[in-house]
Formats: C-alpha cells, structure tokens, sequence
C-alpha cells in the first residue's frame, strides 16, 4: 500500500521540475546542487563514485512534490569543483553539510548511492542532530575488500591512461544488455569525472577506516538490488548495526536500481518517508 502522503505523486510522474542551480562553497571550492520542491521534510540525494546528481531525475519530480529535494554534485564531480585534493568520506560529508547550510536546512533525511551510502553514514557520525533518517542505495556498509591487495587490483586500472575505457566496461557491466541506453547516458557522466578525483574517491570508498562498526540509531532503509553481494550474513550485520532497520530487496535491477526500476523505488522509499520516526 502506497502511503497516502505520496499517492499522488506517485500516481503520475510529471517531468521533472524546474530545479534551481546554487553553488555551496567548502574550504574555498565550490559544490554544486539543485534545489527543489517545498515541504515539512528535506531530502538529499547523494550520488556515487564517478557520477552526478542526475541519477536522480526519476526521484526529484515524485519527491520535490511534498518535500523539499536538494541533490548535489559532490566534491570533484558534475559541476562542482574539481581541485587537486584527497577526495574523502569525510570531505564528502562535509560538501553535504555545506549545501545544507547554504540552503538553510538544519536536518534532512540522506539518501546515497552505492559510495553515497559511506558518505551519508559519515556525515551522520559528524552530524548527527542534523540526521532523520538515512537510506542506503546498494552501498555498503563495510569495507568491499577486506584485503590490500584485492584493493589495489581493484584501483589499478583507474590509474592508467586507459581509465575511460575501463570507466564504460564498469557501466556495461552494471546494466542488463537490454538497458544499453541507461549504460550509454551512465557512460557519458562518469567518464566526465577527472582521473585524479576518480582515483582519491576509491581510495577513500575502500579504506576499511571509513567502516567502523558503531551504531546507527536513526531510522535506516537499506534498498538493495538482488545480488550474491548482499547475503543473510550481511543483513545480519546490517541488523547488528541498525536493528531498526527497514532491510529491503529488489528483484530485476543492478546497481542502478532508482533508474532501472523507478516506480518500485519510489513506491518503497515513500513508504519509509512517510513517518520513519517510527522505525527506531
């Protein structure tokens, strides 16, 4: 059942709205994001490694609706600024809290994409009065590879002068053949990212230090495509961390699971928003 709050925008998806354009500033750079919608609530959409904030332009015309809906290019990525720097967990979390303070939010409920989902949980380490809630996007929760080594081989192509190349064999592989227009777009984003930032970023994404166990005690909504990666074991771990937690599986999607199947997405991400005061 579709939470009343939201059946009406869900019940026909408009185009989407006409966002407006700010630029927060962190440490002298600047962070892009969009802003739209009004409401009692605030929504921020962080995307992952290598790609934007228009992974969510299926989410931001349901959303912006009833609530009010920022959605930034983090540090380093779209239109943001692209400085030679360490491109961290950290560092994103602080660009999320910047454009919360430009946009004169004091809390919000985050939402991360796949490395969005280690930034929103170190900005709720740093921020926690300003966290409502927090969705995990098929991201992690701990460390993908547990091992240097496996990390590196991981990096080692992203090094090189090829990494464009290997950037679109990373997209294709994270859509259906049958998706090749969704791949191609993704493509066209994450091969814009700058090569030193694509390579700080990852290094960050797969620090086993940005994974520390501590709790999470705000409401929590982990979204996950169905996947060998996220197994009984790793909700169990989930659920020690966040025994609140509203633990969901897509079937039929990838990683890209907003943009694959966005009606089901946004079916279960209202349900979550309409009172996820109650999940604690």
């Amino acid at each position: 059942m579709i939470p009343v709050i939201f059946a009406a925008a869900l019940a026909v998806l408009s185009p989407t709205p006409v966002t407006t354009s700010h630029f927060a500033t962190l440490d002298g750079h600047r962070v892009h994001y969009e802003s739209a919608g009004n409401g009692p609530r605030t929504v921020v959409f962080v995307h992952g490694w290598s790609c934007d904030w228009t992974v969510w332009r299926e989410q931001i015309p349901v959303f912006a609706s009833k609530a009010r809906v920022l959605a930034l290019d983090l540090p380093g990525h779209g239109r943001s600024d692209a400085p030679r720097i360490d491109y961290t967990m950290d560092l994103f979390a602080r660009a999320v809290d910047a454009v919360l303070r430009d946009a004169g939010i004091s809390h919000a409920v985050l939402v991360g994409h796949s490395m969005g989902t280690p930034v929103v949980r170190q900005f709720y380490r740093r921020y926690p009065e300003k966290t409502d809630a927090l969705v995990a996007v098929d991201g992690s929760f701990r460390v993908l590879f547990s091992g240097a080594e496996d990390r590196e081989k991981f990096l080692a192509p992203y090094r090189g002068s090829e990494y464009k190349e290997r950037l679109e064999r990373f997209a294709d592989f994270m859509f259906t053949p049958d998706e090749k227009d969704l791949a191609d777009q993704m493509k066209s984003v994450m091969t814009k990212t700058p090569q030193h930032v694509l390579v700080s970023a990852a290094e960050s994404m797969l620090d086993p230090a940005n994974f520390k166990e501590d709790p999470i005690r705000v409401p929590l909504l982990a979204l996950l495509a169905k996947s060998p990666l996220w197994t009984e074991e790793y909700e169990a771990f989930v659920r020690r961390l966040a025994p609140q937690v509203d633990y969901r599986v897509m079937e039929g999607v990838r990683h890209f699971l907003m943009l694959e199947k966005p009606d089901e997405f946004n079916a279960v991400l209202a349900s979550f928003l309409e009172n996820p005061e109650k999940r604690r």
